[in-house]
């Protein structure tokens, strides 16, 4: 899993290194890089494996092929996504289209998920951070425990 944040700095390179708790997650599923893409909802970057985009363009594809729905969300996700891989130093290079979208000049948060990440200018982070766990709280009830695991038996 994708857990915790962590903060690096762009080189003059435009590169940054990835945390490498990431790294050895994604390199665990065979992967030497991951998938990003602009936030719907933020000035973030979106960020996964090659399987979970597939999943979610499976997921675009089952959507009827002529309702706009689906050429949106195609446009939306899969047009805009970019496939970064790790050089041998564990760093990768984000395009200036997805910097831009961040607000990133300098310093990167990457913010873990689960299974997925997202990678955040750090005071817009901080602001987004203090709404959600105001909303986090209020909504509190809605997160409920399954009591068994799928497939046990009682």
């Amino acid at each position: 899993m994708f857990l915790s944040c962590f903060e690096n700095k762009l080189d003059k390179k435009g590169r940054v290194s990835v945390p490498a708790t990431f790294r050895s997650h994604l390199n665990s599923m065979g992967y030497n890089g991951f998938i990003s893409y602009p936030s719907f909802s933020n000035p973030a970057l979106e960020a996964c494996s090659q399987d979970r985009i597939e999943k979610l363009s499976n997921t675009i594809d089952s959507l009827n092929p002529f309702d706009e729905k689906r050429d949106f969300f195609a446009t939306s996700v899969l047009s805009e996504s970019e496939n970064l891989q790790f050089d041998t130093e564990g760093r990768v290079s984000f395009s200036n289209k997805l910097l831009k979208h961040a607000n990133i000049k300098s310093n990167i948060l990457f913010v873990g998920q689960g299974k997925t990440f997202q990678i955040w200018e750090p005071e817009n982070f901080e602001k987004f951070k203090a709404v959600a766990r105001k909303k986090a709280f209020q909504n509190r009830s809605n997160l409920k425990w399954e009591n068994k695991q799928k497939g046990e038996s009682s």
